[in-house]
């Protein structure tokens, strides 16, 4: 199968390309630069420049697919191209930046899989997507069957979701991934869990919230690779699968694990004292959100095999790339 995958050089896209690759399938992979451009060849996929929102550059490349695994999310203002951070930088009030950054993400994603999915309208041409987890109800193990919850802390990210089905209404074959935020593996220098490693170090405290019993789902990246390909051949329209290795474990444990490892002090922060320790991040931290994949596990035939979370934290370059890098740049 010819593939085409946005975000190819990214913590999940590498990881896909790869797991494709070793399937047999032909990958071509979107890059916005020289240095995605190099790894993406030298991981044995062809490259396809552009960026994704460029609508021609993205139809161009679902038109000479057999299919689509859309990765890309812009998770960073430095992320947007310069004429649309701009916008969000100058476009009004300075405390109104975070809502108009979230609103330019959510347009572009909802335009690139518009374009993507026009451009695939079949049923044999599969067009595979990543959300989050943190968009289902909280304080409940949530499944495959539930709907986005608007008062969640991750509710924004369904619109992208009603694209989607949309888009299965119209016959094109997609599946939705749900992703935990934590996809932790080798090459993470940015995501969920270096963020936490990073503020424990440059605070000198590792901290949760409350009594840090809330609950987050997480899950190798290559067993979500692996899931996305799965979801690639087998998922019939509509689909929503949970990339979900692990239901739920206590932030508490997590925040435990990373103060051990610097020999920093666990505390307890309150929700005022979190938006200081956490910054952005804060309303996401103290969120309860247990996470079932049975499902998708008897549908797809799909297994985690890969070491869980906290046995992963050694194992895994975490403590050795957030330990070179100096607190004080932080």
């Amino acid at each position: 199968m010819r593939v085409f995958v946005t975000e190819a050089t990214g913590l999940i896209g590498s990881a896909v390309v790869k797991e494709l690759i070793n399937a047999g399938n032909q990958v071509t992979g979107l890059a916005r630069s020289d240095a995605s451009a190099k790894k993406l060849a030298a991981a044995g996929a062809q490259v396809h420049r552009g960026d994704i929102e460029d609508l021609e550059c993205l139809r161009r490349g679902a038109v000479a697919a057999d299919g689509v695994i859309h990765t890309a999310f812009y998770h960073e203002i430095g992320h947007i191209p310069l004429g649309t951070r701009l916008r969000v930088l100058l476009g009004g009030a300075p405390s109104g930046i975070v809502t108009r950054f979230l609103s330019a993400a959510l347009e572009m994603d909802r335009r690139a899989l518009e374009t993507m999915g026009r451009a695939l309208a079949g049923p044999d041409r599969p067009l595979v997507a990543t959300f989050g987890t943190l968009a289902m109800t909280p304080g409940k193990v949530a499944t495959e069957d539930n709907s986005v919850d608007t008062k969640s802390a991750g509710a924004a990210r369904g619109s992208s979701e009603a694209t989607m089905r949309t888009l299965a209404s119209q016959g094109v074959r997609t599946s939705i991934i749900r992703l935990p935020p934590v996809v932790h593996g080798e090459g993470d220098r940015n995501g969920f869990l270096p963020f936490l490693i990073k503020t424990a170090r440059k605070k000198g405290e590792s901290a949760y919230v409350g009594d840090g019993l809330n609950r987050g789902p997480a899950v190798h990246k290559l067993d979500a690779a692996r899931l996305f390909r799965l979801a690639l051949e087998k998922g019939p329209a509509g689909a929503a699968y949970h990339g979900v290795a692990e239901e739920g474990i206590p932030f508490r444990e997590i925040a435990k694990a990373i103060g051990e490892r610097f020999k920093v002090p666990v505390v307890s922060k309150s929700p005022a004292e979190a938006a200081k320790q956490f910054g952005f991040l804060a309303p996401f931290i103290p969120v309860d959100n247990p996470t079932s994949s049975k499902k998708t596990q008897e549908q797809l035939g799909w297994c985690p095999t890969q070491p869980d979370l906290l046995s992963n934290l050694d194992r895994a370059d975490y403590f050795k790339v957030c330990a070179h890098a100096s607190p004080s740049s932080e």
